[in-house]
Parts: C-alpha cells; structure tokens; sequence
C-alpha cells in the first residue's frame, strides 16, 4: 500500500468521524448529509435526497464489511481495512461519487464551478488551501469550470491504495509542499 493511501485513509476517517468523538457511526453520515445538503445551493431537492441516501448507502456498506466486532461504530484500526480491498465499496463509493458531483452540477450543463465545489468540499470537512489545490489540478476551463466526470474520477481515484501523484493527493497535508 502506498504511503500516500494511507495518509489519504487517515484524512478521511476524521472527516467521516463527523462529530469528532473517534469513532465513524450512523449519525456522523447524517450530519455529513445534512451539512452537504445545506451548502448545494440551487440543487433540487431529489438531488439532495440522492447525496443523503448515499451517505447512508456508504455507512452501510462501511458498516457491513468493517465494523469487525459489531458494535455500530467504526474505530481507526477497522477502518484501515479498506485500503486493504477498496473493491468492496466500489458500489457506495461510486453512488457517493456521482451523488455529490451531481449536486455540483445544479443546471445538469455537466460543468462545476469552483464556488459550488468549494462549498460542497468545506461541507464535508476539507480545509479552503487544499479544496483550491485540488480543483486546480484538475484544470479548470477558461470559465474556471471542471467536469462532472473529472470530479467523479478524482473521488474514485482518492480512495484507491495503489494511486499516487493525484489530484486528491492535494487534500492531505499542506498543498504548496
């Protein structure tokens, strides 16, 4: 596993543990949700019932396959666990993936503008420096637009072990180093 995989596993598992008490539970992707839902300015409410139900999707598919001793919640050494076989998420991840970009994507042009992205991203818990990084590296139009599917491959790419020198890699650390 690469070391940039893990520093990524280690960033998300403390974005996903929403309420910060150490552990990933049910309610932190209700609140992860919610706090998306809030900052998709102008997107339909189907839209946001699709992320919702994809946070939930997601919960649901950590829960079944990493909380090892069955007590709802997902601690940091279960969570370690999806670096090692990433296949079993490719169903939650991609309905994640396609939810959240949809909601970038409020006009359905297939184009995201940076400041809806930098809202979604400040929602779900990235710090500003590296949400800008990020939507940099994936090259933005003279509009300073990214595609719906470029988003969708970077969210892909972020949770594989064998990816380095990345777009995501942008959202670990500080993002000029």
């Amino acid at each position: 596993m690469r070391a940039e995989a893990v520093q990524r596993v280690k960033l998300v598992f403390g974005l996903f543990d929403a309420d910060g008490n150490g552990f990933i539970e049910a309610d932190d992707f209700e609140l992860m949700g919610e706090r998306v839902a809030e900052a998709a300015a102008g997107s339909e409410e189907g839209a946001k019932g699709a992320m919702r139900d994809a946070f939930r999707g997601y919960w649901a598919a950590l829960a079944a396959e990493l909380d090892a001793n069955q007590d709802n919640r997902i601690d940091p050494d279960e969570f370690t666990a999806i670096v090692l076989a990433p296949e079993r998420f490719d169903a939650a991840l991609t309905a994640f993936a396609e939810s959240l970009a949809a909601l970038g994507d409020p006009d359905g042009d297939g184009l995201i503008e940076r400041p809806l992205f930098r809202a979604l991203m400040l929602a779900i818990g990235f710090a500003p420096a590296n949400i800008e990084a990020l939507f940099d590296a994936f090259e933005p139009d003279g509009e300073d637009r990214i595609t719906v599917d470029t988003w969708v491959t970077g969210i892909k790419e972020f949770y594989a072990p064998d990816k380095a020198g990345i777009p995501g890699d942008r959202l670990v650390g500080d993002p000029t180093g």
